[in-house]
């Protein structure tokens, strides 16, 4: 299996930044889309940024403006560089990869699409 380990939250104040990275175990980073979601307490899981194999991207609206998503393949890393934060940005974040097998054309935000999850890394913004 893919295995995909977080790194970069912390706790910031309102209108800090962050920048999230997540290394995968994939020999080929390239052929997958990523993405990260955010999960807070009592809430659904939520997709906040994705990215295809071509390097097209997709945000949620709420975060669009202020995220910022991207990849080095040649380290297998996606980053998310998230700026502008507020309170409400305060969750668990989680990075997450599509399955072997296909070239991935189109970076979805639904958690069904996508087979690999790490741990994640805690973001808290207090105002």
């Amino acid at each position: 299996q893919v295995q995909l380990m977080e790194s970069g939250g912390g706790s910031v104040q309102a209108g800090g930044s962050l920048k999230l990275s997540c290394t995968s175990s994939t020999s080929s980073q390239r052929t997958h889309c990523l993405a990260w979601f955010r999960q807070g307490p009592g809430r659904e899981r939520e997709g906040v940024a994705a990215i295809a194999s071509d390097g097209t991207t997709n945000y949620a609206d709420s975060v669009k403006g202020r995220f910022t998503i991207s990849k080095d393949n040649a380290k297998n890393t996606v980053y998310l560089q998230v700026n502008s934060l507020k309170p409400e940005d305060t969750a668990m974040y989680y990075c997450a990869i599509t399955g072997v097998g296909r070239t991935c054309m189109v970076a979805e935000l639904s958690p069904d699409e996508y087979n690999y999850w790490g741990q994640g890394t805690q973001v808290t913004v207090s105002s």
